[in-house]
């Protein structure tokens, strides 16, 4: 795809990429794929904003832990009762950490005045499906179990997401098997989600080459992730299938919805937000034609990207409020 169907304010990101030789997350090492991904959200995040308190918790999960990450912003709610962001990454469910959304997550909490909880979960391919989605659900339940001592109210939970990690918040807001008793989730905030690793929509045939992620990245974060092939047909893997119907049935929370063009996941992410809309579900539906996957994580270098996380950071806390 030439340079100039590209966004202007992200032009300079994609030509820099493909000089470099335009190496997908695919055609490295595992170890390197994931240092790579640390050092590119680093130089390209959004810049690190004061908080009041940042501190790491570990929630228990199959005898060890998993460690969160608490962003409390400046001059939060006093006493009890307060909204928490429950953050999960992206990153194929392969690559990414707290690190690589931890400015991400700080510019969320800034903006929204909101308390935002991000989730280390275990990564394939050496904790493949359903393992970071189980991660995920016990970081639900652990909001609740310390909702009294730290002023989080468990009734008021926004899951939000990126790419894999918006999958993950789609299955949390959806999934019965995955709703934690004692809490309740006002909204789905799906940043470019993955919604159907089942069947592959036509925007895996527009994105094939000259952006960090293609559709050989994606078939390759879907089998390692799912190294049992027929798990994709898995609502807890696939939410898009579910009809608008079930959706409905469900009562599945508000959602905000980021899709961006230049990205393999572009046609499902669209289709899920009608989805959600033909069931009744209030949706807000950002559609960015000349983007690329990775707005999010680039936002400090892609001024759309900066004013767009402000946008689903005031959506947020206006459903929190």
């Amino acid at each position: 795809m030439p340079l100039e169907q590209v966004a202007p304010d992200a032009v300079e990101l994609i030509r820099a990429f493909r000089e470099r030789g335009a190496a997908g997350f695919q055609d490295l090492p595992l170890a390197d794929s994931r240092a790579a991904y640390e050092l590119g959200c680093a130089a390209n995040g959004v810049p690190s904003e004061p908080m009041e308190r940042v501190e790491d918790l570990y929630c228990p999960v199959d005898g060890g832990a998993i460690r969160l990450r608490h962003y409390l912003p400046r001059d939060p709610g006093t006493g009890t009762g307060r909204a928490v962001v429950l953050f999960l990454h992206g990153g194929g469910w392969v690559i990414g950490s707290l690190q690589t959304h931890d400015r991400l997550c700080r510019r969320l909490a800034a903006v929204s005045g909101l308390d935002v909880v991000a989730v280390d979960y275990r990564l394939a391919p050496e904790h493949p499906f359903p393992t970071p989605l189980e991660d995920c659900r016990a970081a639900l339940g652990f909001v609740r179990a310390q909702a009294a001592g730290r002023g989080w109210d468990p009734h008021r939970v926004v899951v939000a997401g990126d790419s894999a990690g918006g999958n993950l918040a789609t299955v949390l807001a959806t999934d019965p098997g995955c709703a934690v008793e004692g809490t309740t989730l006002l909204g789905q905030l799906l940043l470019y989600p993955v919604a159907n690793l089942l069947q592959e929509s036509p925007s895996y045939a527009r994105i094939t080459e000259g952006f960090p992620l293609t559709a050989d990245s994606m078939r390759w974060f879907r089998n390692l992730y799912l190294p049992d092939g027929d798990a994709a047909g898995d609502l807890r893997v696939s939410p898009g299938l579910r009809s608008a119907a079930e959706l409905a049935r469900l009562g599945a929370p508000p959602a905000f919805v980021v899709t961006v063009g230049l990205d393999p996941l572009a046609d499902e992410g669209i289709e899920y937000a009608g989805l959600l809309a033909r069931a009744g579900v209030p949706v807000e539906h950002h559609h960015l034609p000349r983007h690329a996957h990775g707005l999010f994580t680039s936002a400090g270098r892609i001024p759309t990207g900066a004013r767009l996380l402000d946008r689903a950071a005031a959506w947020a806390a206006i459903l929190a409020s």
